[in-house]
């Protein structure tokens, strides 16, 4: 029960979404609030109320639709929001974030109902800590952040990425029940260089090129400060940035505050996952693999470093688990003879004769599986396919960059093009398919499976730090919950309807990683488990008298 004084009254009461019921207020609720007048004399219970939902949804023709009109009701109710989300997950996480966000953020001035999140500009460098005052709530746990540079694979969009961190939070919420109230979207504005963009009416960022340089680090650490002092048991979640900034970004801080980047170790993790539940079809052992990477950026490098680390877990030296990791770039095969590579490509640059293309690269290293996180839309051709079958009984095809127009290739053309014998995921959802007979339903390589476990743990355990080892260990309780049924039908991933029942398990074993390494700021409870549990979050409409 609440302490009804410190609540919103009248229509106030109506439009604060946290404690908005709307048509569900009870009778009692209704005079001791009043609301009488101003809500039709029906009561809805919370089942109807959600029927409701359903059918509006069900009345938009077209996925953008249907993302503005759960962004209103995120704005109005946001305990229905969730419940909605949490009723059919498989229905609403495609169009809460990918792929519908990366039809929204190009359009977000266009279709901006009421702000979300908090937008840090440039503008207000030496005023970082008062910009953060303003956010209404005192406690936040998590910020997603991002500066709008490489949103997706759509690149610079400016203030329009906003709709990143709101998606990704949703999700923190949804996918693993961590509280919305401690959440906080955040975008660093610090400018764009999208021309189109900086012309556009609409657009609502800073109309400036992007700041660069010592002024943008400068900004950058005056944020994280601020957060530091306004929210001491906060973690930061970089989102977005561009492969410079975010490998720069993660090195600075990540032995110094509770932070990581999904980008890097969050897609790495869940490509880990798809990855081990893949040899459990292909019945191989990870250290045997090779893999071949289209894309060396912070994606690629990221997943080639936690593939590396797991196999070193493995007993193979660290030196020879990087040996079985190859990278591809717009300038063909990443080799120790190249002098335009970052310090990140250079432990998987080796030796090796100078190859220009993706597909003479399959030919010449062999690899068992070919991990696409380039944004190239087909980079993964017909030959590229057939050649990977024919070198692999089962190849293994991960097509990870997203929206799906990005997409190295579909699932349709991995079945289609390896007689259906490709091991397949995306970063995209794809819909279950027939191909000679047989049903196969594609993995969605999604970081869902990661983060927002991740975000449980971190904070269930109110952790220090987060480390490589607890993405490895959350790689792999990701895979231990795919069933031989899933298998049987090419799904390399649990089923996205059970996505918090699989993630409060990656949480429960994360957490226990927190305990046994000494990171947490909670004592140690007997049932890792039930303290997991009764963390959560549930979408319930909470009594006011």
């Amino acid at each position: 029960m609440q302490d009804r004084h410190k609540l919103p009254y009248g229509a106030d009461l109506l439009h604060h979404p946290r404690w908005n019921k709307s048509t569900a207020f009870t009778e009692a609720e209704r005079e001791a609030f009043g609301l009488i007048g101003l809500l039709p004399e029906g009561i809805d219970t919370e089942e109807l109320q959600l029927q409701r939902v359903h059918l509006q949804l069900n009345q938009k023709t077209t996925d953008l639709e249907k993302y503005i009109f759960l962004s209103s009701l995120q704005d109005n109710d946001e305990t229905l929001f969730y419940k909605a989300l949490m009723s059919a997950p498989a229905q609403f996480m495609p169009l809460v974030y990918t792929p519908t966000v990366g039809e929204a953020c190009p359009k977000f001035g266009m279709i901006l109902r009421r702000p979300k999140g908090l937008y840090v500009s440039f503008k207000r460098r030496g005023r970082v800590r008062d910009v953060l005052k303003n956010w209404p709530v005192k406690d936040v746990r998590f910020i997603v952040v991002t500066d709008g540079e490489r949103i997706l694979g759509l690149g610079d969009l400016g203030a329009n990425g906003m709709g990143i961190p709101i998606g990704k939070l949703a999700l923190y919420t949804a996918c693993a029940g961590v509280p919305p109230q401690l959440t906080l979207p955040v975008t660093l504005d610090v400018g764009t260089n999208n021309e189109s963009l900086l012309r556009d009416p609409f657009y609502l960022g800073l109309r400036q090129q992007r700041v660069r340089g010592a002024a943008y680090d400068d900004f950058v650490d005056e944020f994280v400060a601020a957060v530091q002092d306004a929210y001491s048991d906060c973690c930061i979640q970089f989102e977005d940035f561009a492969n410079a900034q975010a490998v720069a970004l993660l090195a600075r801080y990540r032995d110094r505050i509770c932070c990581f980047n999904d980008d890097i170790q969050g897609t790495a993790a869940v490509a880990l996952a798809g990855i081990l539940a893949a040899l459990r079809i292909v019945q191989g052992k990870l250290h045997d693999q090779t893999f071949l990477f289209l894309g060396a950026g912070s994606a690629g490098i990221g997943i080639a470093n936690l593939l590396s680390q797991s196999m070193a877990r493995e007993g193979l030296p660290i030196e020879d688990a990087r040996r079985r990791c190859w990278l591809v770039n717009s300038k063909g095969l990443v080799h120790s003879q190249r002098d335009d590579l970052t310090d990140s490509q250079r432990p998987f640059a080796h030796d090796h004769t100078p190859v220009k293309s993706f597909l003479a690269a399959v030919e010449a290293l062999r690899p068992s599986a070919i991990i696409g996180v380039s944004t190239v839309p087909k980079a993964f051709g017909k030959d590229v396919i057939e050649t990977m079958a024919r070198i692999n009984h089962r190849p293994i095809i991960f097509a990870l960059s997203n929206p799906t127009s990005c997409s190295e290739c579909t699932a349709a053309e991995a079945y289609q093009w390896s007689q259906g014998r490709a091991i397949f995921a995306s970063g995209s959802p794809f819909a279950p398919l027939q191909f000679e007979g047989k049903t196969f339903v594609p993995g969605q390589g999604n970081n869902v499976y990661v983060f927002p476990a991740m975000g449980m743990a971190i904070y269930a355990t109110q952790a220090r730090r987060v480390t490589d080892e607890m993405f490895i260990e959350a790689a792999r309780s990701v895979a231990d919950q795919v069933t031989q049924e899933n298998l049987d039908v090419g799904l390399i991933y649990p089923p996205q309807s059970s996505i918090l029942a699989t993630s409060l398990r990656v949480a429960e074993n994360v957490a226990r990683m927190i305990f046994d390494r000494g990171l947490a700021g909670v004592d140690r409870p007997a049932d890792i488990a039930a303290f997991i549990q009764a963390k959560a979050y549930r979408p319930e409409y909470r009594p006011l008298l």
